[in-house]
């Protein structure tokens, strides 16, 4: 249950970015559930893989290389889908960031909602 509703407010949270701003854009939400599925499969399956193989930059960079990481990925999952459009890589690199505050929040509403004491 805690995965579908995180799935359906990850597909929310995208609608929200491309309303939010414009270098992003969705057709439907049809588009966008695919399109959080698409992004959390990225984020599962490549995304330790590409943190692991570009480690000596994130360490030189402090960390800030992650945030390119996270917008490559969700530059691809827009190539990839037709309905999930991005820009360009800086409407990405942003787009991604405003996803991952609405992430943030999601997890953080979840987590009290299955997890009361």
């Amino acid at each position: 249950m805690k995965l579908i509703l995180k799935w359906l407010l990850s597909a929310c949270a995208l609608l929200a970015v491309a309303s939010l701003y414009d270098g992003v854009a969705l057709q439907s939400f049809r588009a966008a559930l695919i399109a959080a599925l698409v992004i959390g499969l990225f984020n599962m399956i490549l995304r330790p893989v590409l943190v692991l193989l570009t480690l000596p930059v994130t360490i030189v960079t402090l960390g800030l290389f992650l945030f390119v990481i996270n917008a490559l990925m969700f530059w691809s999952a827009a190539g990839m889908l037709d309905g999930f459009y991005v820009s360009g890589f800086g409407a990405a690199l942003l787009g991604s960031l405003i996803y991952s505050c609405f992430g943030i929040v999601i997890d953080s509403a979840l987590e009290r909602l299955f997890f009361q004491k």
